[in-house]
Formats: C-alpha cells, sequence, structure tokens
C-alpha cells in the first residue's frame, strides 16, 4: 500500500518531491499487475501471437490441433482464404520394416467381356502405419546339469548370460523400458506399475524403484566417460532448476533442492549432463566444473562467479535472457504504445537475425559476419544504454531490463570474440525442459540416492538423443553388454556415439 503521511510538508520542493516519489511507486505497481495478469492469464511465448487467437485449451487438444494436421491424402486442397492450408504429409521413415500385402482382383473379375484374361500392368501403392502393443513375455533359464557316472566327480551346472541386477526378474528389456517411460516419456513409477498391471504382471512400484537405482548404479562409469569428454569442451553451457526431495536429512520436506544441467562435448558428439544438489551455492560449480578451461555460458546467477573467476574461465553472458527482459517491459508498455523497450528488442532481433543467416557457415566466416554486421548493432544498442540508463525508474520493467543490459554488458558482448560462441544459453534450456516436463508428472523424489539416480540417468538418455539414439534401443544395447564390461575400453565402446545406430 502507498500511504500518506499525516502532514504535508510547505516547502514546495519537498512536496514535489514526494508526489513525484509516489507516482513512481503507482507505475510500478501499475506495471507489476499489467505483468502479474499477463502470467497468470496470457501466453508463456516469447513470439509475438495474435492477440485474437484463443490458447489451446488442455481438453480440446483433440480438436485444436487436428486442424493443423495434413490431409490423409497428403495432397493440397483448395480451401477458403480464412482457413489455413493444410501441407503435405511427411512420407513414413525408410528405416521402419515393412511388410507387403497385395491386392489382387478376385479370379471372377480376370475374365474381360472379350472373352481374354486381364494382365497386370502397374501397381498403386500407399503406406499405413501399424503399431503392435507392448509385448510381455517369460524368458526361462533352463542350466543343464552334468554329472560323470563314472567317478563322483562334483556335478557341473551350465552357465547363463551375466545379468545386469543378479538373481532379478528383470531383464535388459524390462530396466530398458522402464528408465524410457519414466526418464524419456515422463512416466511416474505407479503410473508404469498400472501399465504392467493391464498385461497381468504385478510388480510393485517399490520394487521398480530399486531397479532404477540399481541400474543408476551400474551405470555410473559411463557418465564419468561423459564428464571426462565435456571438460574438453571448448564452450560449457549451464542452467539449474528447482527440485523437491521429500527425505533429505537434517530438512524440511518442503525444502528446494537442485538439479543442474551442464551440456557441451563436441559438435559431432553433443554431451549433456545433470547432477543433483541439496544446494545452489558457489561450490556446486566450482566442483562439476573442476579443472575446466574454457567459455562458461550461463544466465547472470552470481553463483557461478566463483568458477567464472578462475584462471582460464571465460564467462559468457546470455542474450535471451537479456531480450526476456525487455520483453516483459514492452508487455508493461500502455497498449498501442511503442516505447524504450520496442527499441532495445529491435536491435537485439537484429542480432539474432544475424545469428540466423550465419547459422550454415563455417567457424571463420561466421566470426567475419559478426565482426562486420553484429558489432555494428552492438554499438547503437550501447549508445542507446547510456542514454536510457539514467533516464529510468530501476524498481520499473523497463529499469529492470535495462540495468540487467548493463551490468552484464561485457559479458553479452564476448560472443563476438570467436565464430564457436553462442549467442545464448538455449541449449541449456532446452536440455533441462525435459527434466522440467518430467517433474510436472512425478512432482518430487523421495530421496537424495533416488535424486541422484534420476540425474545419472536423465544424462544418459538425454546424451543419447542428442547423438541420435533412440533411447529403448541403446539402453537396452547398453543393459546386454554393461555385465561384461572389464576395461575403459569395454565403457567406451557403449558411449551413444561409439555403438553406431542401434535398432530393436
Amino acid at each position: 500500500m502507498i500511504s500518506m503521511p499525516d502532514t504535508l510538508p510547505n516547502d514546495p520542493d519537498l512536496l514535489k518531491q514526494m508526489l513525484l516519489q509516489m507516482q513512481s511507486r503507482v507505475s510500478v505497481l501499475q506495471e507489476e499487475n499489467i505483468l502479474l495478469r499477463q502470467r497468470l492469464f496470457g501466453r508463456k511465448s516469447e513470439q509475438s501471437v495474435d492477440p485474437q487467437s484463443p490458447q489451446l485449451a488442455m481438453f480440446n487438444e483433440a480438436e485444436g490441433l487436428a486442424a493443423e494436421a495434413p490431409a490423409e491424402g497428403g495432397e493440397e486442397t483448395v480451401a477458403p482464404e480464412s482457413v489455413k492450408k493444410r501441407g503435405k504429409r511427411k512420407p513414413l521413415p525408410a528405416e521402419l520394416p515393412r511388410v507387403e500385402i497385395v491386392h489382387e482382383l478376385p479370379e471372377h473379375e480376370l475374365t474381360c467381356d472379350c472373352g481374354c484374361r486381364k494382365q497386370a500392368i502397374g501397381e498403386e501403392t500407399s503406406e499405413q502405419l501399424e503399431i503392435i502393443p507392448m509385448q510381455i513375455r517369460v524368458i526361462r533359464h533352463i542350466r543343464k546339469v552334468y554329472a560323470c557316472k563314472g567317478c563322483e566327480s562334483a556335478p557341473v551346472t551350465a552357465d547363463k548370460p551375466a545379468q545386469l541386477i543378479e538373481k532379478s526378474m528383470a531383464s535388459p528389456s524390462v530396466l530398458a523400458m522402464l528408465l524410457t517411460t519414466k526418464y524419456a516419456d515422463g512416466l511416474p513409477l505407479h503410473r508404469f506399475e498400472k501399465v504392467l498391471k493391464r498385461h497381468g504382471v504385478e510388480i510393485p512400484k517399490q520394487t521398480l524403484a530399486r531397479w532404477v537405482m540399481q541400474c543408476g548404479d551400474h551405470l555410473q562409469p559411463l557418465v564419468n566417460l561423459l564428464r571426462d569428454r565435456l571438460l574438453e569442451s571448448p564452450v560449457i553451457h549451464c542452467d539449474e532448476t528447482r527440485l523437491q526431495v521429500l527425505k533429505e536429512p537434517d530438512r524440511d520436506p518442503g525444502s528446494q533442492s537442485w538439479m543442474w544441467v551442464q551440456t557441451g562435448g563436441p559438435p559431432e558428439h553433443p554431451v549433456i549432463l545433470f547432477d543433483y544438489t541439496s544446494s545452489r551455492a558457489q561450490e556446486v560449480p566450482q566442483r562439476l566444473l573442476e579443472g575446466y578451461g574454457g567459455y562458461l555460458m550461463t544466465d547472470d546467477y552470481a553463483g557461478y562467479n566463483a568458477i567464472a573467476a578462475q584462471d582460464g574461465v571465460e564467462r559468457l553472458g546470455c542474450w535471451a535472457h537479456a531480450r526476456r527482459k525487455f520483453i516483459e517491459a514492452q508487455k508493461a508498455q500502455p497498449k498501442g504504445k511503442t516505447g524504450r523497450a520496442d527499441m532495445a528488442l529491435s536491435l537485439i532481433n537484429k542480432l539474432y537475425g544475424i545469428e540466423r543467416d550465419c547459422k550454415e557457415l563455417d567457424e571463420v566466416s561466421r566470426l567475419q559476419a559478426r565482426k562486420l554486421k553484429s558489432e555494428p548493432v552492438l554499438q547503437k544498442l550501447k549508445a542507446w544504454l547510456d542514454k536510457a540508463h539514467p533516464q529510468v525508474t530501476p524498481q520499473s520493467a523497463l529499469g529492470k531490463a535495462v540495468g540487467y543490459l548493463a551490468s552484464n554488458w561485457s559479458k553479452l558482448i564476448r560472443y563476438t570474440e570467436g565464430g564457436h560462441l553462442p549467442i545464448d544459453n538455449n541449449p541449456a534450456e532446452r536440455a533441462i525442459r525435459p527434466f522440467v516436463i518430467g517433474r510436472k508428472n512425478w512432482l518430487f523424489s523421495d530421496t537424495p540416492r533416488g535424486a541422484q539416480a534420476s540425474a545419472l540417468i536423465y544424462s544418459l538418455i538425454e546424451t543419447a538423443k542428442a547423438n541420435g539414439q533412440e533411447p529403448y534401443a541403446w539402453l537396452r544395447h547398453v543393459m546386454e553388454r554393461l555385465p561384461l564390461a572389464a576395461s575403459a575400453e569395454d565403457y567406451e565402446a557403449l558411449l551413444p556415439w561409439r555403438c553406431g545406430p542401434v535398432a530393436y
């Protein structure tokens, strides 16, 4: 609330100053109200949208999306100008197995009216997708026992293949499916328990959870190798998000813990790593990136300051975060009015336009384009910033955007130092999105050990996806061979880019 003093001062200058402060406070409160309503009821996308277009509601998803789907025949159709034309249907992937069903005329139609027999002169082909529901079966391992009738030597039992979890009913395919449904598809364990029950198999979620954590223990060497590869990267992206763990020692169940993500690796072999911690302190990125030398792309969270201050580490700023704040300021402007936020966004969007044009260029050509095109835009933006900074209210949405830009300017412009440097931290934000989506389904982790196992398995699945592997097929491949791994070379051979395309 804005409170009025009991008595007003007699000094006109002091009274004028008080009124200006109250007007500024009222303006800030009005902006906060506009932005709050926008967050509650508006679109979440940063892209400009048609304000008359209604949001797609959860329960009419099928109806809403059906209108956007390609026509079943795969052909363009004439439609009114007010109706969006449907595109051509994409062909089904060539690598999928095909089952051919040949349709011929019945025998009584093969005789022509003239009495001759009709001959096949061609064929028409169409394809239809078929899905075979999940099949569950039992593999019985029968180990023959041998003994010698001529003497009393001890019987010998035939060996069976080594298992990832010995004396468990879970085969590699079951473990791969369990991890895929939970971490790639965001299906909580209690729902997977119901899926199995529909197929006549009752496995309690407690058993499923134990299998997940045991898998995490066995898969740890692969993640260690991925971290080694990550720390060799010239650029690493970092981000973090909240996670609730119920049974943290000496902590309230409602306390917030954190899931960290780091992305990097060579362009042809990307690496995505997740790590769980109960703290967001600066010691965490120092530990995760110990020994790293190169560029570090983050937002402006102060927890990265310590690692960025180390010799050999150069910190980059994220233009997506800067742009986002000006978009907030733009939303707070009066409707139909053009303001300072629009001027800043126009220049920032030019920087992104240059990056889109340079996307397919090599690093040398991209650096030249940045020097020739991006740096002049940055100079204009800096001149605008120096002029606007002292003129805006720091507490307003525009003031916060301008303040962010000013305090991070030296980090934001560093991407023009090299053609391989990124303009923003979007790769890390995209990498962490599957975890955020999964969290909406399972809400929390029960124990720190379970959270650590989740971080490890997310790391493997997201890295596999980034390297073109289908998660279930690759995990099954790994689960079958991991019990036989005895050396670093054996584990190296299981990494997503080493084992080649895996099919099932």
